[in-house]
């Protein structure tokens, strides 16, 4: 029951949600470049994180769902120019967004509730650890190829200081 209401909440409410996270980032000042979008921006930004997790609630974590939304976060956030330090912090703070609201919402329940609650935060934690590794991957991504084919950079420079198998494709292959 926890889980459909939640659900629910993350498909309807997520513009709310996308305000509370909003507050969560004009809280930190090590958020420099985020606060640098005015709060329409930043709410459209992290809007659509909402509904993403309601379906991976919904239908379970696919990490190559999962997997491709948070590589296409990674690489569009490397195009605006958002540090990836700030990226993970900002993807934490939708994490606790969340677990926030869950805690908050469903605080007063009676002890079954309140044993779904924990087991649909556990998958919300989920979704959000796999998000911050394949965002860092995206980020990569999209750093190695900006790299090579807007600043002429070598493979061979770029194979010694990106060793990390980042590509999003090569990576689910791998897994299959």
């Amino acid at each position: 029951m926890i889980d459909q209401v939640l659900i629910e909440t993350l498909d309807f409410k997520a513009k709310s949600l996308a305000r509370r996270w909003k507050n969560l980032i004009r809280k930190e000042p090590q958020l420099k470049h985020y606060n640098g979008f005015t709060d329409e921006q930043l709410c459209e930004l992290n809007m659509s994180l909402y509904p993403q997790l309601a379906r991976a609630l919904e239908r379970g974590i696919d990490r190559k769902v999962v997997g491709g939304y948070f590589v296409h976060m990674g690489k569009d956030r490397m195009e605006k120019g958002i540090p990836v330090s700030e990226l993970v912090f900002a993807c934490s703070l939708s994490q606790k967004t969340v677990v926030d609201y869950m805690t908050s919402e469903f605080v007063n329940e009676n002890p079954i509730a309140v044993y779904q609650i924990f087991g649909a935060i556990d998958k919300v934690n989920e979704f959000f650890f796999l998000g911050c590794f394949y965002i860092i991957k995206g980020f990569l991504e999209q750093t190695y190829s900006h790299l090579n084919s807007h600043h002429n950079v070598s493979e061979d420079i770029l194979k010694t200081y990106f060793k990390d198998d980042f590509f999003f494709k090569n990576d689910i292959d791998e897994d299959d």
